[in-house]
């Protein structure tokens, strides 16, 4: 299982989640925010500084990427065609990161904070973590 660290309080990081979930039908990715107790666990586990706001994805090989680099391997574990869209790692990681970083500094800007959250339904709830012991 890969879990997908983010930020529970962004518009756009919500929009996300909702996205990957609807057409991860395999059930490849976990979630969990970064507010939360397995979040900020996941972040300490693995030295990733705590004032983290971008996403993170923990594979289950505990490999870590985040900014665009977790961005594109969440792409590839998609189905078709979203997939196609890991072939922007030709792109070097800094020119990507620098347009990653942009676009997460204006994110509130552009699309506010997130004042509450579609509940999920049963099926996706067994897919978020919220406490250590879920993770272990």
């Amino acid at each position: 299982m890969h879990i997908i660290l983010f930020d529970g309080e962004c518009n756009v990081c919500d929009s996300s989640v909702q996205f990957i979930l609807k057409r991860d039908q395999e059930g490849v990715f976990s979630f969990a925010s970064l507010q939360s107790e397995a979040g900020k666990y996941l972040l300490e586990k693995y030295n990733i500084p705590r004032n983290t706001d971008s996403m993170v994805l923990v594979k289950e090989n505990n490999d870590v990427k985040i900014k665009s680099n977790a961005v594109l391997d969440i792409c590839r574990n998609l189905p078709f065609p979203w997939k196609l869209l890991y072939s922007l790692s030709i792109v070097p990681s800094s020119f990507r990161d620098k347009t990653y970083d942009w676009f997460s500094s204006n994110r509130f800007k552009w699309f506010g904070k997130k004042q509450q959250c579609k509940l999920p339904t049963p099926a996706e709830r067994q897919r978020f973590i919220e406490s250590v012991e879920d993770i272990k």
